[in-house]
This record gives C-alpha cells, sequence and structure tokens, in this order.
C-alpha cells in the first residue's frame, strides 16, 4: 500500500510523522520520522575523519599484544636467541673441554645440570647448543620463504603456462619426503656436513609448502580493485606483482614461515640424532641427545636438558606461529 501523506500524528503529537499503513494486524500501523528529525544517525554513520589511518599490521599488533600466549611465546623466543648470540654471557665452562674422570657427574656448584658421559659439562653444551640448532632453522626458514615466495607468486599471478609448469614442479618437491631426502643427501656430502649445508639440503626440499600457500593468496588479492587500479596507470605486471600483490598477500606467509622455523630446527636435531647432520665437533641438542640414549637407563637427565631446552624452543616458535595466524586473518578476529 502506498505511503499515506504527512500528517499530524495523534497517537505520537509528533508533527510531520509519515504514517504507513499495514496489514498485518487491524488498527496497526508504522511510524517513520523524517530525517531532519534524526541528528543522531547522522552522527554515528559520519566517519572520523581526525582519525589516525589504520592497517593490517597496525590491527594484529593490536590483537597480538592482548593476548598472554603472544608474550609467553615472545620471552622465550628473546631468550632462546640471547642465549643464541651471547652464550659466554651464560655459561664461561668450554663446551668441548671433556674429563672423563667426571664421566657421568652429579651436579655441583659451577656446573648446575652435571656431567655427560665423556665428562662434558652438560649445561655449558646446552648453552652452547641453541647456536648450531637455531641457525640452522633460521636460515632453513629464510631459503625457503624466498624461494617459495619467488615460485608461488610467479605461479598464481601469471598463470597459464608458468603456474602448469611451476605447480608440477612443486608437486614433484612436495612429494618427496623431507627428512628421508635430507638423509639421503647429507650421507652423500657426509665429509663436508657443515651449518651451512643442513640448512640447504632442508631448504631445497621444505619450501613447497610455502609456495603453495603464497600461490594461494596471490591468487585472492590480484583480482582486487586497487590491482586494477594499478594497471590502468600504466605499472608493469612485475611491478605491479613487486609492489602490490606480495605486500598484500605475505601475510599468512611469515605465519606459517614462523611455525616452519620450530619444524626446522627439530629436523636439524634429527639428522644430528641420526648421524647425518652436523658433525661431532659442532656441538647441537641433536648430538647431545643422541649421546645421551647411550646411558638414558643409567643417566636419564643427560637426555632430560637438551630435551627440554629444543622442547621450549620449538614450542615457543609453534606458539608465535598461532598468535600470529589467529592476528593476521581476519576471519579468525570474528569467531
Amino acid at each position: 500500500m502506498p505511503d499515506a501523506p504527512l500528517d499530524d500524528n495523534p497517537a505520537t503529537g509528533v508533527p510531520g510523522d509519515r504514517v504507513v499503513a499495514t496489514t498485518a494486524r487491524p488498527g496497526q500501523a508504522h511510524f517513520a520520522a523524517d530525517l531532519d528529525q534524526t541528528p543522531v544517525l547522522d552522527a554515528v554513520d559520519a566517519p572520523d575523519e581526525g582519525a589516525a589511518p589504520t592497517s593490517l599490521w597496525k590491527d594484529a599488533w593490536i590483537q597480538m599484544r592482548g593476548r598472554v600466549l603472544f608474550w609467553v611465546s615472545a620471552g622465550l623466543i628473546l631468550l632462546v636467541v640471547l642465549v643464541a648470540l651471547f652464550p659466554q654471557v651464560f655459561s664461561q665452562t668450554d663446551p668441548r673441554f671433556c674429563d672423563l674422570g667426571r664421566s657421568v657427574g652429579a651436579p655441583r656448584a659451577g656446573h648446575w645440570f652435571g656431567f655427560d658421559r665423556q665428562g662434558c659439562d652438560v649445561y655449558a653444551r646446552v648453552i652452547f647448543g641453541a647456536r648450531a640448532s637455531v641457525t640452522v632453522g633460521v636460515l632453513t626458514t629464510l631459503g625457503v620463504t624466498v624461494v617459495g615466495v619467488v615460485v608461488g607468486s610467479i605461479a598464481g599471478y601469471f598463470g597459464k603456462w608458468f603456474d602448469a609448469v611451476l605447480s608440477r614442479i612443486t608437486d614433484i618437491f612436495f612429494a618427496i619426503p623431507l627428512l628421508l631426502a635430507a638423509i639421503l643427501v647429507a650421507s652423500v656430502f657426509s665429509q663436508h656436513r657443515t651449518t651451512l649445508l643442513v640448512a640447504s639440503v632442508l631448504a631445497v626440499f621444505g619450501w613447497p609448502q610455502i609456495a603453495r600457500i603464497t600461490r594461494g593468496a596471490v591468487l585472492s588479492v590480484k583480482n582486487n580493485e586497487f590491482v586494477t587500479a594499478a594497471q590502468a596507470l600504466g605499472i608493469s605486471r612485475p611491478g605491479i606483482l613487486v609492489r602490490h600483490i606480495v605486500p598484500n598477500a605475505i601475510a599468512p606467509v611469515i605465519a606459517t614461515a614462523t611455525v616452519a622455523l620450530g619444524t626446522f630446527i627439530v629436523a636439524e636435531a634429527t639428522l644430528s640424532f641420526l648421524g647425518v647432520g652436523l658433525p661431532p665437533s659442532v656441538v647441537s641438542w641433536g648430538g647431545d641427545i643422541s649421546r645421551a640414549q647411550q646411558v638414558i637407563r643409567t643417566s636419564p637427565q643427560l637426555l632430560l636438558f637438551p630435551g627440554t631446552a629444543l622442547g621450549l624452543t620449538v614450542l615457543s616458535f609453534i606458539m608465535m606461529g598461532d598468535v600470529v595466524r589467529d592476528a593476521l586473518d581476519p576471519k579468525a578476529r570474528t569467531r
């Protein structure tokens, strides 16, 4: 039914109300005030022109700093990084100095974790072992991130035969088990095992996951309006990819890479445990865990200390990755 003319409403006493008749119930009518009588709506709907502009990263930081899990994981990561960079601050004992007369000795002043089977200070080896494990994890994460972002960005943005070829190459590497391939390659270069070699081997076979995530993020971003605007301004396709698409598609990659860093630390420890990772001359948690298994029944504490350090480090990066993923995922904020 068409709207009734504007008349004084005898029920409300407000002049100029619009009366709309309804047929739901007899005698019932709907009243709608004119726009000039609703200044509150204009004030509510008006944007705050003086407010500072926001961004995804600023919103993510606000989201993360309000969570206890973020501060706990950040504190653990900061401690691990400080130990890896400045181990001499935490222990002045040479981790390679061993005395068989102290074999499997009990803890005492200055040697808080006791001694291992060779008579080496366990506390010093746990402290100095952080450097090798964290270094391999960081180098591997950087390598897989660079390769994965490049491959995934090209495949997702250019499409066509670029996508077909790069996706099939990614599937081939994705089908190869990471640890099995790393063991095989590390065994071939057993005489030249270094931190850089172990990190390179893990990076060669660990990038497909990052590539897949990057490809999916680029596919979801490349059809946005700002990409169309950049094309209208005459920016080249590589320029659009580097300057506009990748920065807006990098959020899920960062979250995945944070979790992957802990995974690669475990992979290095596994290779060292199996004897194909870092050489015995390099102090690492995986090597100490491997040596501790020989006396695990009589001296389980030798396995406890490096295993706990490894577990806390990996747990801190996994927790940080979960926090970063939730903060950078807009859908997670509404759950």
